[in-house]
């Protein structure tokens, strides 16, 4: 048999290949298919899964850009919550969604469209135009190419397509508009008298009894919790710059090189008259429009001690008319155009011709030149002083950071020796709890909350360093806290209190102040509904004296406060004179309600309504399309998506995944 196989190689060699390779193929195949089901789905889209890597990733990038808008106030433990793992889990499911919508009815987007879009970004444009150049540098600062980025663009174009058509179509109808300004702008005739706890407070009497019966059912309220007191060093820009001296050969040195940074750019104020144009404006009103600019030219260019007059008159350009068109202080790269190419081409005092921009027609007049000059060292020299002790300190800081470092672990019972060897101050601080800090009255001298550090010491990084077994137990000094580039802190734990109720003795004149405002505003809110009830029998102001009446809308409330505001709206219009009575905070106060009139319409506010209107009506009716959307692609969640969203990530069940 052996002989046979021996001369027989290339049959037998057949044979293991068709016997070997289906069986390979079907193991291999099943293997990936295995492995490919180990990775759950937290939710489907049109039978598509939406992976816990997914959700991971996008988690991940959340925190980073969290992390890097609040730096040393970002606390992880505020934003990993259930609430906003359900948001972003809804968020991918949203973007899956429009992202399958818009590629099954093949939506895209035009060449011209995507180049007018990237043109229009702000971040690309050199001096108001976009600059290729500029372009490329921004991207590849951000790790991108003009082709990843461009298509991406496309796509988000794309996806946007579905939503957009519904959310920038939506429109409220004028009835609902009018009825609105009705309510903004309605007028009405109030008086008020406002009865003051204080005023009540001497009429009140609290016993030693009644501190005491209040302390006896009130401790846990008054519980105060666990607390440290602690030592640290802080080291920053300035400390960094402690004992830095720059001389005047350094200052000179400086501002020889830089002397091109100490330019006086040339500044020029103006004045403009405007002849206003709407953009949709037919070339009849465009050319009388410019007829009338061009007859204000001539009168100014005729007069032009006249010029203020004839803007405060004949501009349309509300911020500048009554000033007589004074635009201020200008230097170029403040306007684009036409209108600073004109305002730095006249001389002082001329009357500029007709200068067209989208907006309308100008007429400028130059009233001050100051022309462009390099301040002297002199007038720098603190500047100077500054940004060397600074470029200096940037050193020192990396130098003093990684001594500080060694320096914290060489001695681990105490910061005197690395306070002494940097020269930093070794403070302290007490009433740090794991929630925050206790209030300065609670805790008394060298209470973190009453420091310049109260913000550094509250610090979720810092408190949970300082609650953590090593340094809170064992009393030995942190590591380096980084909690910005430029601050770092180490610190450590002197002494523990133990949560506690206070004595009676320390708090009962505390306890005392609040039981006598307490029962002022009792006091007070008593007297008010009397005179309030007195008021509504008899019809009449003469009962109690209101001060001066006011005439108040929802638009222009005076200064009136907000409680007493929506309950003077709130108030039927008839019968009038008609009363109420507002509690705020301690105090009580009756308001009359004298007369109800319609404001006058303002066509500007009108636009303004509809339009913040349009866009709230948009977003429901857009969520309404994406609720709709979520049916017809059969979006469901699975039992591992509550598993995330509540933190339970290790637990099984076998519930059966919703409808969304």
């Amino acid at each position: 048999m052996f002989d046979f196989i021996r001369h027989h190689r290339r049959w037998m060699q057949l044979i293991l290949l068709i016997l070997i390779v289906p069986s390979f193929f079907l193991v291999g195949l099943h293997g990936y298919e295995s492995f490919m089901a180990r990775e759950p789905a937290l939710a489907t889209v049109a039978d598509q899964p939406i992976t816990r890597s997914e959700f991971n990733r996008a988690w991940r990038n959340q925190l980073d850009q969290l992390r890097q808008r609040l730096g040393s106030q970002f606390d992880p433990a505020v934003v990993d919550t259930p609430a906003v793992r359900q948001r972003l889990l809804q968020q991918l499911i949203d973007q899956r969604l429009l992202l399958q919508v818009a590629d099954d009815n093949r939506f895209s987007v035009s060449d011209e469209t995507l180049r007018n879009t990237i043109a229009a970004i702000p971040q690309p444009q050199d001096n108001g135009r976009f600059s290729p150049e500029r372009y490329r540098q921004v991207l590849a600062a951000q790790g991108m190419s003009p082709a990843l980025f461009e298509a991406g663009m496309r796509r988000d174009l794309a996806v946007a397509r579905v939503l957009d058509p519904i959310s920038q179509t939506a429109r409220v109808p004028a009835t609902v508009i009018t009825l609105l300004e009705n309510a903004l702008t309605q007028k009405r005739t109030v008086s008020v008298h406002r009865y003051n706890a204080a005023d009540y407070r001497a009429k009140v009497v609290v016993t030693p009894a009644d501190i005491q019966a209040w302390y006896d059912a009130n401790k846990p309220q008054l519980r105060i919790p666990e607390q440290a007191q602690v030592q640290y060093l802080v080291l920053d820009k300035a400390a960094a710059m402690q004992g830095i001296q720059v001389t005047e050969e350094e200052e000179l040195a400086y501002y020889e090189e830089n002397k091109s940074r100490f330019n006086d750019p040339e500044r020029r104020r103006a004045s403009h008259i405007m002849v206003e144009v709407p953009a949709d404006a037919s070339e009849t009103t465009r050319r009388a429009a410019r007829e009338k600019a061009q007859a204000l030219a001539r009168q100014a260019a005729a007069n032009p001690a006249q010029f203020a007059e004839l803007a405060r008159q004949h501009s349309q350009d509300a911020g500048s008319a009554g000033n007589g068109g004074d635009m201020g202080w200008l230097a170029q790269g403040t306007w684009s155009g036409p209108l600073e190419q004109s305002i730095f081409s006249l001389n002082k005092n001329q009357i500029s011709d007709v200068v067209e921009t989208p907006s309308g027609f100008h007429i400028i007049k130059v009233t001050e030149i100051h022309p462009a000059r390099t301040k002297s060292l002199t007038e720098v020299r603190g500047q100077i002083a500054e940004e060397i002790r600074t470029r200096m300190a940037a050193s020192r800081f990396a130098d003093i950071a990684t001594r500080l470092t060694k320096l914290v672990y060489d001695q681990r019972d105490s910061l005197q020796p690395a306070a002494d060897a940097l020269g930093l101050e070794l403070r302290t601080a007490a009433g740090m709890t794991r929630e925050g800090l206790l209030p300065a009255d609670q805790v008394g001298a060298g209470a973190a909350a009453a420091s310049a550090d109260a913000a550094l010491l509250n610090n979720p990084r810092v408190r949970q360093v300082i609650f953590s077994p090593e340094v809170l137990q064992e009393k030995q000094n942190s590591g380096v806290i980084e909690l910005a580039p430029d601050t770092l802190c180490a610190l450590r734990v002197v002494s523990m209190q133990e949560a506690h109720v206070p004595s009676l003795e320390k708090i009962s004149a505390s306890i005392r102040t609040r039981l006598l405002n307490e029962r002022a505003a009792e006091e007070a809110r008593k007297a008010g509904a009397e005179a309030l009830q007195a008021l509504q029998a008899q019809h009449s102001a003469s009962v109690i004296g209101f001060d001066a009446a006011i005439v108040v809308s929802r638009k222009d409330p005076k200064d009136l406060p907000r409680p007493i505001l929506d309950a003077v709206m709130r108030m039927p219009s008839s019968p009038l004179p008609a009363y109420a009575g507002i509690a705020i905070d301690n105090d009580y106060a009756v308001v009359r309600l004298q007369q109800v009139e319609q404001g006058a319409s303002d066509p500007a506010m009108q636009a303004i309504l509809s339009q913040e209107l349009a866009g709230e009506w948009g977003e429901v009716e857009s969520g309404a399309a994406l609720k709709m959307l979520r049916e017809q692609y059969k979006v469901t969640l699975t039992p591992e998506a509550d598993r995330i969203i509540q933190g339970k990530e290790g637990q099984s069940d076998h519930n059966v995944g919703g409808a969304l």
